[in-house]
């Protein structure tokens, strides 16, 4: 509406209102209707079909390929409703949204990937009525408007509340695992139970445009990470070289991930950090802190979250399939390399040993054998495993080799964490400190169990489990398994940059190459 004509829409109101006094008489009695219409300014004329024309050649146009991207071309070529612009121009609801974006730049990211310069541009067009048909006519500018809005507000909102970088897709995607011609397949590596976003979010989100509740809603987005905040003023600081600024980015990014199980939820935890090779044990303010050993590169410990629900003492090693296939295989007749790694055969269906003299090259080559480490001193295990559920038969454990403790690089294992301090663990753990419980562990894992023969736990339905006479074993102090009264969230993790107590933040290696993997997705929003 052009500002003659709000002049004169002003003029017949206060008329109307005069005129409505019994004393009053009509100053303009000449004036009529059809004098208002002639004064119409055509270059104001808004028309939904040629703002939605100027919408379908911008999705044309546009070349960004995110999800957020894929649901915003969806939802105009479907021919839904627009969201923030109508024949009264825009609302309150943008500048609401434009609020929010202001924080682009403090996040790393580039105000021209989420069209925050043109967005303030064309509503400061609309505001002053600054219209003209050398490309900024009406209808192309409130196009853009609506398109630009709704696309920056589902990149923000989408990535904020869940974070701009899938990690499912990136990192099972991350590592071959066996490829030809016309087939790759990927190690699986993050199995974290996550919520993503799904199409039902963006529908919302139109919604709570619709509903006036663009603030509400985008605050309730942002990250809960109790350290997102703090991570973000080491970004702002002048003190970030660019290795460092990509490291924060990395580590920013995994804080928006909505992951359905988080350390900081609980005051008793176990977090293994790959990057760091340590192990932290919290109990609220008390931390016992540890050297680990992880996956080396080739067998990468998995990212995941558990619950150790039970340790079991000198427990037998059931060798992996890989191993066998590659070391052991080769020395099949051989009773001295077998006796002296105190390795043994055992049928997977009956659940018993096999007879030296039967064992074969294809019965090692068969998957329903197993080679397996008698348990004690000398097992690859060690003296202690602590069991957690899981899709890749990992676990925390003792080992045979300390020695690998002392060096930097600490990738040596075939993806299962190794502890530097298994009985401190093991206390730990334990949630009522029994006395006699901790001296039947601290006893077992240092005992001659040699004389009990098969000491894994007795599967079920074999009678013939034979364990030997205990010798001079003090009967009353060995446990073989311990199940904890309250199991103990474990996540094993990687954090590039992690806070101590005093949440000062500390950087470690990208050992396994996940900051690049992730970077190399989240640098088309970066600055």
């Amino acid at each position: 509406m052009g500002k003659i004509a709000k002049f004169l829409l002003v003029l017949v109101a206060a008329s109307t209102l005069t005129a409505c006094h019994d004393d009053a008489s009509q100053p303009m009695p000449d004036l009529d209707l059809a004098d208002l219409v002639s004064l119409r300014d055509s270059s104001l004329h808004i028309d939904e079909g040629v703002v939605r024309k100027h919408i379908s050649r911008l999705m044309k146009s546009d070349g960004d390929s995110t999800l957020s991207d894929f649901r915003l071309r969806a939802y105009y070529g479907a021919g839904r409703p627009l969201l923030w612009v109508d024949r009264l121009g825009t609302s309150g609801r943008a500048d609401t949204l434009l609020s929010f974006l202001g924080d682009i730049p403090k996040m790393g990211f580039s105000s021209d990937r989420f069209r925050i310069g043109q967005i303030e541009r064309d509503l400061q067009r609309v505001r002053a009525l600054d219209f003209n048909s050398d490309g900024h006519d009406i209808s192309r500018v409130l196009a853009r408007l609506e398109y630009n809005l709704t696309k920056a507000y589902f990149t923000y909102a989408a990535g904020q509340g869940y974070g701009f970088v899938n990690p499912r897709q990136v990192l099972n995607h991350f590592d071959v695992k066996d490829s030809d011609s016309v087939h790759v397949e990927y190690n699986w590596l993050f199995d974290i139970p996550m919520t993503h976003v799904g199409n039902a979010f963006y529908e919302k989100a139109a919604r709570k445009v619709s509903a006036d509740s663009v603030g509400e809603f985008l605050r309730a987005l942002q990250p809960d990470n109790p350290y997102y905040g703090k991570l973000l003023s080491v970004l702002n600081s002048d003190s970030l070289g660019a290795d460092q600024r990509t490291k924060v980015l990395c580590n920013l990014e995994r804080y928006r991930w909505r992951l359905d199980d988080q350390p900081y939820k609980y005051r008793k935890f176990v977090l293994v950090n790959i990057p760091s090779y340590r192990l932290y044990a919290v109990d609220g303010d008390s931390v016992l802190s540890m050297r680990v050993g992880c996956g080396a590169m080739k067998t990468k410990t998995p990212l995941l979250t558990s619950r150790i629900h039970r340790m079991d003492i000198n427990p037998q090693w059931v060798i992996p399939r890989s191993i066998v296939e590659k070391d052991i295989v080769r020395h099949v007749g051989d009773r001295s390399y077998f006796d002296r790694h105190r390795y043994f055969v055992r049928s997977k269906r009956t659940g018993k040993r096999v007879d030296f003299e039967r064992v074969t090259w294809g019965m090692l080559m068969d998957k329903n054998y197993m080679v397996v480490q008698e348990g004690g001193a000398g097992n690859s295990l060690g003296r202690i495993i602590f069991r957690f559920d899981n899709n890749f038969s990992v676990f925390l454990h003792d080992t045979s080799s300390p020695g690998f403790f002392s060096r930097d690089n600490r990738g040596v294992s075939h993806g299962c964490v190794r502890v530097q301090r298994p009985f401190d663990l093991a206390v730990f753990l334990l949630g009522d400190k029994d006395e006699k419980i901790i001296d039947k562990i601290n006893y077992s894992m240092h005992a001659d169990v040699s004389s009990l023969g098969n000491k894994e736990r007795k599967p079920e339905g074999d009678d013939d489990y034979d364990i030997l006479p205990l010798d001079t074993l003090d009967r009353s102090r060995i446990i073989g398994s311990y199940e904890l009264k309250e199991n103990v969230p474990v996540f094993l993790a990687y954090y590039t940059l992690l806070p101590d107590q005093q949440g000062v933040f500390h950087p470690f290696a990208d050992v396994y190459g996940y900051d690049r993997a992730i970077y190399k997705n989240l640098k088309q929003f970066v600055k």
